[in-house]
């Protein structure tokens, strides 16, 4: 089915959501597409209002209950009433029975009729309440469907990653031409660099680095001259830790390491805690 045919299927059932509507038994998704609905759609509108009227009369309806007195003045005036002889009689005498009035339905049986109906209308609400129900129910199983298929996707693609980055890290210290450099970072932290010229790629390996204060960040550069390159961040709680460097090696003649604010900075804010120097040829 085209987008265009399942899209006009979506608008046709919206007609047969004014019921619900009314009744308040819509969930938030399908009350909001009805309500965009509602607004284009002056027949739903007068349906849905014609409906919320009737519900609200049918929710006022109440029984009445007789006077205390009513049965004592029925019995009293039982006595004071002559009986209408039997019709068939009254023809086999000659005479013509009086015409027969129907009396309307008391108030009671006209209520009991009104109570009947709405009963009844009660019931296919309740019918059109399942539907919803089950509406409501297939629409969240779609939603955890859809919520399973995210976060699969989710960590397939944080899986891809990490196994990129692992075969970069590999690359770099697998390389044939591949050379080290190592200083110490203070308080028995250690941290070194593995670089490769044919790669033109840069590893950095850090251990005892303890966590930083307030939030802060191990940031990495590459020294260019006489500026300093953003180089990527250090997760570093202490455990030792390979980082891949941001960016190519170029004309950089070392690395260093300082401590910046969260998220990193464009340019050095603090002395580094180390420098390390790329040997020349």
């Amino acid at each position: 089915m085209s987008a265009a045919a399942k899209g006009a299927d979506r608008d046709a059932e919206l007609h047969t959501l004014t019921g619900a509507y009314a009744l308040n038994a819509l969930g938030d998704r399908e009350r909001t597409r009805f309500e965009r609905h509602l607004a284009v759609c002056p027949a739903c509108a007068q349906e849905v209002r014609e409906l919320g009227a009737t519900a609200v009369r049918l929710g006022l309806a109440a029984t009445e209950i007789p006077p205390s007195a009513l049965k004592s003045q029925v019995m009293a005036r039982i006595s004071t009433v002559r009986q209408e002889p039997p019709k068939v009689a009254a023809a086999g005498a000659g005479r013509i029975p009086p015409p027969v009035h129907r009396a309307r339905p008391s108030g009671r049986r006209r209520l009991a009729g009104f109570v009947l109906a709405a009963c009844i209308a009660g019931l296919a609400a309740l019918g059109g309440m399942a539907v919803v129900q089950q509406r409501a129910a297939d629409e969240a199983r779609a939603e955890a469907r859809e919520a399973a298929d995210e976060a699969r996707a989710e960590a397939r693609e944080a899986a891809e990653l990490a196994q990129r980055r692992t075969e970069a890290l590999a690359d770099v210290l697998t390389a044939a031409d591949v050379r080290t450099r190592s200083t110490a970072l203070g308080e028995g932290a250690a941290g070194t660099v593995a670089f490769s010229r044919e790669r033109d790629r840069a590893v950095f390996l850090a251990s005892g680095l303890p966590r930083p204060d307030g939030g802060r960040v191990y940031q990495l550069w590459f020294a260019d001259g006489g500026s300093m390159r953003p180089a990527g961040l250090l997760a570093s709680a202490g455990s030792a830790e390979a980082l891949l460097m941001e960016g190519a090696i170029g004309g950089a003649t070392g690395v260093g390491i300082t401590v910046e604010p969260p998220g990193g900075s464009s340019a050095p804010t603090s002395e580094p805690l180390g420098l390390l120097s790329f040997p020349s040829g």
